[in-house]
């Protein structure tokens, strides 16, 4: 017999059989993991799976290589954050979706689950949430192996007047470097390099830039899959003005 316990955040759960749910979470030590919630359709427990909800639980198999079944406790739910605002739940949608998407399975991404616990504990304070979640994107973007490298230019190797990304390597490109190229670039908002607060429509640009390389880069490598449209979806009522 196989076991382990954690804490972590519920990605999504769906029915199986009659009775049953089968429940993906994510973990600080294990990942993306998937399994089994024998009663997971009960009036007792159906209410505790719920996209989002930080949850305590164990894991239990003949052998490592099997499916496995769950226990469930819960430790905290985030209904009531995105209850009453069209705009989290969107949010909310995304990370999942995301998550559920491009992280490989039984694999410790710890650094990424922290920021991502951090970034679901803010969904109820939509002045801040925009910007905790485009960080989060590039956090996401390095974790799996995209990493966008925004400090200097790919052409000149300035360090001031940057304001494209090339599409190609990830790179800053300064306006002299870029030359006859820059209508083929990305923006450059300075909130991707970090430089204090931004407006909504700064925020909404550099979606355009995170975007492109969530869709033409990772999703390609994970086989050509589209992007989850939970992402569009919240882009685009963010965008619209909340």
């Amino acid at each position: 017999m196989v076991e382990w316990r954690d804490e972590g955040i519920l990605l999504s759960a769906r029915k199986h059989g009659e009775t049953s749910a089968i429940i993906e979470m994510f973990t600080p030590a294990q990942g993306r993991h998937v399994g089994v919630v024998r009663g997971g359709t009960s009036r007792k427990i159906a209410p505790i799976l719920q996209p989002g909800a930080q949850l305590d639980v164990v894991w239990r198999a003949r052998l490592e290589s099997h499916l496995g079944s769950f226990t469930v406790e819960p430790v905290r739910s985030r209904a009531a954050q995105v209850l009453e605002s069209r705009l989290s739940l969107s949010g909310l949608n995304a990370v999942t979706a995301l998550l559920s998407f491009c992280l490989p399975e039984r694999e410790a991404h710890a650094a990424l689950y922290r920021r991502t616990e951090a970034l679901l504990d803010l969904l109820d304070q939509q002045a801040l949430w925009p910007l905790a979640y485009l960080q989060w994107e590039l956090k996401l973007l390095e974790e799996m192996g995209y990493a966008l490298d925004l400090d200097t230019c790919a052409v000149t190797g300035a360090r001031d007047g940057l304001l494209y990304v090339s599409p190609k390597s990830g790179r800053a490109v300064s306006q002299a470097g870029a030359g006859e190229w820059a209508d083929r670039l990305l923006p450059l908002p300075p909130v991707l390099r970090g430089e204090g607060d931004a407006d909504d429509a700064e925020i909404a640009q550099a979606f355009q830039t995170t975007g492109y390389f969530l869709e033409t880069h990772l999703a390609q490598d994970l086989g050509d899959k589209p992007l989850p449209s939970a992402r569009a979806r919240y882009v685009a009522l963010f965008s619209r003005g909340r």
